[in-house]
């Protein structure tokens, strides 16, 4: 059965001007809930480091997802907690070792009882990555109020050391990557730290921004379409900060604007070529030459800007986000008469160097466009350059 989108989302009656007031109000997490979630994970990451394993040193403790990032939605969100241990001196040996080190951590949280305003139930180690090796152990939180998070514990090998903010990775620190000739994203947390930095910096609003883009992926595409292999919300969270960037990239702007630039690129698809150096680079001999085949590969083309592995999005129904993303243009009231950003679709390489993160640094002169470009023009300073050879 076909849900009404207004319906759906919560959203049908909200105009364009009272939509930031909507936000504030129905997808902000609750003062209350996101201290208690900061304290309990904190339990957890104590507990973790502290009291979990003998043998088994932690060299540190990354809280990731939503609840790192800042972006946590009201009544249901998401934190990894990513555990860099020191039996893994390698990515071969995280892919060896992790699932004994899930079992260990398996045994003893289910002896483990934090005190705290949450009922913690534990889930099976969950399969994500393309070895079919576990990868994760799953925790859902949840309090008498009906609000909750899943915590994902990912034990991964510190490829990175310490990392320092806006500071660009030794270049072979990817080689390594490469070398292991992974699937897309399969060593992702360890750059956790990377992914978490390139979002936490950013403002508050574009944060509300990203909240809602993923209320309207979780109430709309996921609600019709259960059974559907849609893109990870993630590649729509980097298409919401690109579209910020390129059309606005202020700390104040027009939500309706922003959000109904998201929607008529998602129903772009088609033309979309995202990715950033602002951690690795086309000018990085030992990894121009992957960059490049990632770059030719199939629209829709999104990168994660901390992991070149990460191409997001491949093989999955965009069709789908997009029909509904044109849907939701045309019915929902707070975008319907909205005139969207000034925004293309080419490939564009971003490299967020300045002081605040965001479009500080010079225009890489290796940044690729592959000439397809959609309807929605770019902005005047952009730079045009031919296709990868």
């Amino acid at each position: 059965m076909e849900l009404d989108v207004g319906s759906a989302i919560g959203l049908e009656s909200v105009s364009q001007s009272h939509l930031e007031g909507w936000v504030a109000a129905h997808l902000q997490p609750s003062t209350d809930f996101s201290a208690a979630v900061k304290q309990t994970v904190g339990y957890i990451c104590e507990f973790l480091k502290e009291r979990c394993f003998e043998g088994i040193s932690v060299l540190k403790t990354v809280k990731g997802g939503s609840a790192g990032k800042g972006t946590a939605l009201r009544n249901n969100s998401d934190a990894d907690v990513v555990l860099f241990v020191n039996c893994f001196s390698s990515y071969q040996e995280q892919e060896e070792q992790r699932g004994n080190v899930l079992t260990i951590i398996e045994k003893r949280l289910c002896e483990y009882h934090p005190t705290s305003s949450f009922t913690v139930n534990i889930s099976r180690p969950r399969y994500k990555d393309s070895r079919d090796r576990p990868r994760s152990l799953s925790l859902t939180l949840s309090n008498t109020s009906g609000e909750s998070i899943d915590v994902d514990i990912l034990p991964a090998y510190d490829a990175l050391g310490q990392v320092k903010q806006d500071a660009r990775p030794d270049p072979e620190v990817y080689v390594k990557l490469l070398a292991t000739n992974c699937g897309p994203g399969d060593f992702s947390p360890s750059f956790t730290e990377l992914q978490k930095n390139f979002v936490k910096c950013r403002p508050a609003k574009l944060k509300d921004l990203l909240r809602l883009v993923k209320h309207w992926y979780k109430q709309v595409l996921k609600l019709q379409y259960p059974d559907a292999a849609l893109p990870p919300k993630y590649a729509l969270e980097l298409l919401t900060i690109y579209v910020w960037e390129q059309g606005s990239g202020k700390d104040d702007f027009s939500m309706a604007e922003g959000f109904c630039t998201v929607l008529e690129l998602l129903s772009q698809h088609q033309d979309i070529c995202i990715y950033w150096e602002r951690y690795y680079s086309l000018q990085d001999k030992q990894v121009s030459g992957y960059l490049k085949q990632q770059l030719c590969r199939p629209r829709p083309i999104i990168l994660d800007p901390a992991d070149p592995t990460g191409i997001l999005g491949q093989g999955k129904s965009w069709d789908v986000v997009a029909k509904e993303a044109v849907r939701s243009r045309r019915a929902l009231p707070c975008v319907c008469a909205v005139r969207p950003w000034d925004v293309q679709t080419g490939s564009q390489s971003r490299e967020n160097g300045g002081s605040n993160g965001i479009d500080g640094g010079s225009r890489s002169s290796g940044q690729l466009d592959t000439g397809l470009v959609g309807p929605l023009r770019g902005k005047s300073d952009r730079h045009q350059h031919p296709a990868p050879g």
